[in-house]
């Protein structure tokens, strides 16, 4: 039976009773708990305010001023630079956003109401930019008087058409369909349940390691961000390397999935993949025709298992899976990689401004029974992380120019967005985000054993992106000090998505890495000092590593799946089309 994911008027109620016994709480704590600035920097902001603000007006009304604004490319056009109306707007503007983020940093309070007032005002200051305007918009105005008026019509065509799909037009999505050109690596779906379809890809060399690699990508977006184009494919390229892959692809919750927890998604999902792909690789060494040609450098001898790979949250459900596994005495992973992966959740960076009791309680109180977090929301709180680039900019674009944005695979992956169960989610929220409880051994029990990450002794090898907002570095970082095992950390230049997909044949970016025998220090800055930078991507480096835990090559097998596991249907299967 589908359940009901409309909040009832008595969830609502709590939800606002929760809203409001916080607000009462934090007026209860007195005025010493209101926010309040630094004189003597309030002081210097005003003055340096005045100062400018007196330069802009001599030099607006002498035409003697210099644009403001350069480097910023909401106003980096010829007529943002040729008008000087326009010039002194888009320079006022800047003055007052700059005002105002200093006025933001100038708060005397916990660290967690700053970034609060920070991200607030951040919103507002994208949101207030004379860009936005059509009015105001020189770039705008240029473009409907050379098109005779055409831009206006395509514009509001754009804006009629996001309102009917509900969400904001950030590629031409008609240029992509998955299967077709993203998600194209060939394979075979080889086994389904109602959480996800495990693909097996086909192998493109002779021989492949006797252990396969199963991949957990995060089930808040699809998976193919680790499969978009074959040029950038960290699936194609684990498979070039001479690997067996297999992933899980997460089904799109509907209103049937609405009841479904966290431990629904360990034992149902991970721990029941780790299961199927640990079957077929034994029946792959039993096979004839998987006789072993040579041990690789520094391979381990032949043994049973499979290695796993998580990426962000997949990574996050993955080290729950692996302690509950050691908790039951069961050790059928022999090495794990996490990407981007949260395990503290100690510093949860720019996200914790989502995070709080009273959100945790109202999204508790509506859809923690029962319910689901639209993939629309999911989307658009993702986009507030960086409105100029991932909203405004579209608005401007589509709307004040009527543009059609161009094909970009990156960001139709973006727009391909997922729902979230409630229980699920609001589980995830209190217990990692809000609490840390994951961090601390036994203080969780899921699937009914206490969960101790210290107890994953595995060979273990973590990712983290130098400028990732998602997962901060240092906390990916932390997150590799609480295993067990021997543990090698990387980290990459750039963020949590062009971090991780960062292919060796682009020659783009670097990465840092300390020798391979050197043991973690306790704290991240330690290791950043002692780290050396190399050019290039750190696929390379992981490739070497996981080869080490890969065991002998053996004859690639020429058919999908292997036990009782047979081809369902094609890669990349019924789950990942199915559109929020």
């Amino acid at each position: 039976m589908a359940a009901n994911t409309t909040p009832s008027s008595s969830e609502q109620d709590a939800a606002g009773t929760a809203w409001m016994r916080g607000l009462q709480q934090a007026l209860r704590s007195g005025e010493s708990a209101l926010p309040a600035l630094d004189a003597n920097r309030l002081a210097q902001i005003q003055q340096a305010y005045a100062k400018e603000y007196a330069e802009l007006w001599i030099g607006l009304l002498n035409g003697s001023a210099q644009p403001a604004q350069a480097g910023d490319r909401r106003f980096s056009g010829e007529a943002w630079r040729s008008n000087r109306f326009s010039a002194y707007t888009a320079a006022l503007y800047l003055l007052n956003a700059r005002a105002m983020l200093e006025m933001a940093d100038a708060v005397q309070a916990d660290e967690k109401t700053r970034q609060r007032i920070r991200f607030g005002v951040e919103q507002w200051v994208d949101a207030a930019a004379p860009s936005n305007v059509w009015a105001l918009n020189p770039d705008a105005v240029a473009e409907a008087v050379r098109s005779g008026g055409e831009s206006l019509r395509r514009g509001m065509d754009n804006l009629l058409r996001d309102m009917l799909r509900g969400k904001l037009t950030q590629t031409d999505e008609q240029q992509f369909e998955v299967g077709r050109n993203v998600a194209t690596s060939e394979g075979a779906v080889v086994y389904e349940n109602p959480w996800f379809q495990l693909i097996d890809y086909r192998p493109l060399q002779r021989t492949v390691h006797e252990r396969p690699l199963l991949i957990v990508p995060p089930c808040i977006n699809k998976y193919y961000i680790l499969d978009l184009q074959p040029a950038n494919s960290l699936v194609r390229y684990a498979l070039e390397q001479g690997h067996r892959v297999l992933l899980m692809s997460w089904r799109n919750p509907d209103a049937e999935c609405a009841r479904w927890t966290w431990d629904d998604y360990i034992e149902h999902g991970v721990i029941e993949g780790i299961r199927v792909a640990g079957e077929i690789a034994a029946a792959a060494r039993r096979a004839p025709s998987a006789g072993r040609r040579r041990a690789t450098a520094a391979a381990q001898p032949a043994e049973e298992g499979i290695n796993a790979l998580g990426f962000c949250v997949g990574g996050t459900l993955l080290g729950t899976a692996l302690a509950v596994l050691q908790a039951r005495g069961q050790r059928p992973v022999r090495s794990v990689t996490f990407l981007t992966t949260m395990l503290d959740f100690s510093d949860t960076g720019v996200l914790d401004v989502f995070v709080d009791e009273a959100q945790v309680a109202m999204r508790e109180a509506t859809i923690g029974k029962g319910g689901l977090l639209s993939g629309a929301e999911l989307a658009a709180a993702f986009s507030s992380l960086r409105p100029n680039d991932l909203t405004w900019n579209y608005v401007v674009g589509n709307y004040l120019k009527g543009q059609t944005p161009p094909p970009f695979d990156l960001l139709y992956w973006n727009s391909d967005s997922t729902n979230l169960p409630g229980p699920f989610l609001t589980w995830y929220l209190r217990n990692t985000y809000l609490e840390n409880r994951l961090a601390q051994p036994g203080a969780l029990r899921v699937c009914g054993v206490p969960v101790d990450l210290g107890s994953i002794d595995l060979p273990a090898y973590v990712y983290g992106s130098r400028e990732d907002h998602i997962v901060p570095w240092a906390t990916a970082y932390a997150s590799a000090c609480l295993l067990g095992g021997p543990t090698r950390f990387v980290l990459g230049a750039s963020g949590h998505i062009a971090g991780v997909i960062n292919p060796p044949a682009a020659g783009k970016r670097s990465h840092w890495r300390m020798k391979a025998s050197a043991r973690l220090p306790a704290q991240a800055a330690s290791w950043l000092k002692r780290a050396e930078e190399h050019a290039g991507s750190w696929w390379p480096d992981w490739s070497q590593w996981l080869a080490g835990q890969a065991g002998e090559l053996q004859d690639a097998p020429t058919a999908y799946g292997g036990a009782q596991y047979e081809a369902i249907e094609p890669a990349p299967g019924r789950y990942v089309r199915v559109r929020a």
